[in-house]
């Protein structure tokens, strides 16, 4: 990255970095994609067994990242202030702290996932596919915390070098889509293993991207003055604090915003086997939309950072302007795009008349809830710049969990429109953090320049 002076050298350099995020947020999300996808050619049991397990693992996942994400702020903000040689220790620690957040978590998914599949009201053939999927995914959890949410790739990012995270994640692709035909549907002599043969897929994905990482960050020439993993350190108190005091705040926010959606999934158990087939489809091709405000978020966050970290907050609000109002202009298209075009998206899931129909249903829903996310996921992403985190944690769970999942639930359960009201409480919550985290973003700004004003009249005094 270099410092830019006109609006037009900002937004170049913001898609420069911003393009490669998205095409890596896509490839990423397409995992979670053809692994439903590939399931819901197998059989209506297996969809529903793999919508299950990824509901109780996303938000976990998501909620845990969002700890690790505090990688990218760090760094980017010591690559601002010229502190490039306090790169590789600040990454090793996160490195390690992922791996002791990743075994805690295969410890606690030990002692709780039986209990909770079987306190929900699940037909025995959802039950087995939805246990044996998160059995089989949790192998793969050390290198997606150690590459795949953030700690590698978030200091590729950090750096301004998001095509190399682009590269290294497209490489996922054919390696998880090949895998997902032999392991579901049991090609070539493996075995037929329908959802369950998903989680082992990515799985192993995880790994071969982890291995590649590695690689390229040994080896690639934009890397290799910072020596990364090129010696030992021993685990570092007052790191593991900063990281955690960054990182804790942003990963309760993320996963506030992401639980509610897996609560809504779990809520809906009570329906029918082909309601919560069609539910996960259209959450899932949502999910895959979301990536374009992610991508957005994670830019904002490397641009922010960087021009904050080198004191330069007039351009830091200019990226924030620009990362926004592109956010919400996509948003708008993709809405109108789904809207007009939800039956054949739908047609992606299933052969089936009738889930296709109750698909198209739910995407009418889905195309309205974007355009919040299209304020809200940026305008995190522009908090983050600034390490301003603790007050988006308190937002998302008033939003999300005191006015969205009790609104939805309340329009699912007392009026006509059951399922469906779930995605309007939705619509509803993701409004209302929408204007509060807007509101706070343009606070901290102002606060900003008015410590940044003050500070320099002293010292010219």
């Amino acid at each position: 990255m270099i410092p830019t002076t006109t609006w037009l050298q900002k937004y170049a350099q913001f898609l420069r970095i911003l393009f490669p995020v998205l095409i890596t947020q896509i490839a990423l999300s397409l995992i979670s994609f053809f692994d439903t996808n590939m399931s819901s050619h197998f059989s209506p049991e297996d969809l529903a067994g793999v919508a299950i397990g990824s509901s109780l693992w996303i938000p976990i996942q998501a909620g845990l990242s969002g700890i690790l994400v505090a990688v990218t702020p760090i760094v980017s903000h010591l690559i601002g202030g010229n502190k490039r040689r306090d790169v590789n220790f600040n990454v090793y620690q996160g490195l390690l702290l992922s791996i002791v957040i990743a075994l805690i978590v295969l410890a606690i998914g030990a002692l709780l996932v039986k209990p909770i599949l079987g306190a929900m009201n699940l037909e025995t053939r959802v039950h087995d596919v939805a246990l044996y999927f998160l059995m089989a995914l949790s192998t793969g959890i050390v290198p997606l915390f150690a590459y795949t949410v953030l700690v590698l790739r978030g200091y590729i990012d950090a750096l301004g070098q998001t095509r190399y995270s682009m590269m290294i994640t497209l490489c996922s692709l054919p390696i998880n889509v090949g895998l997902n035909f032999l392991l579901i549907f049991g090609q070539w002599g493996f075995p037929r293993l329908g959802g369950v043969g998903a989680g082992v897929a990515s799985a192993i994905t995880y790994w071969c991207l982890l291995i590649i990482a590695v690689i390229v960050v040994r080896k690639a020439e934009p890397f290799r003055e910072d020596q990364l993993l090129s010696r030992w350190y021993a685990p570092s108190g007052s790191k593991w604090r900063e990281l955690l005091k960054i990182g804790v705040p942003m990963g309760f926010a993320i996963f506030f915003e992401t639980a509610v959606f897996a609560g809504v999934t779990l809520l809906m158990s009570r329906y029918d086997t082909l309601t919560i087939a069609a539910h996960q489809a259209a959450q899932n091709f949502a999910s895959t939309l979301y990536m374009l405000p992610l991508s957005i978020c994670t830019a904002l966050t490397i641009v922010v950072g960087y021009e904050v970290g080198a004191g330069r907050l007039k351009d830091a609000r200019q990226y924030s302007k620009l990362g926004i109002g592109t956010a919400l202009l996509l948003s708008i298209c993709t809405a109108v795009i789904l809207l007009l075009f939800r039956y054949q998206v739908s047609a992606l899931y299933s052969s089936d008349p009738v889930l296709i129909e109750l698909i198209a249903h739910f995407m009418i829903f889905a195309s309205f809830y974007q355009l919040s996310d299209a304020i809200a996921t940026p305008v995190q992403g522009a908090l983050r710049g600034y390490k301003d985190v603790n007050p988006a944690f308190f937002l998302t769970f008033l939003s999300y969990w005191i006015i969205g999942l009790p609104s939805g639930y309340i329009l699912a359960t007392y009026t006509t429109w059951g399922a469906y009201g779930y995605w309007i409480g939705l619509s509803i919550g993701l409004a209302c953090g929408a204007v509060t985290l807007l509101a706070r973003l343009l606070w901290v700004q102002r606060k900003a320049g008015s410590s940044h004003h003050s500070a320099t009249k002293q010292w010219s005094t």
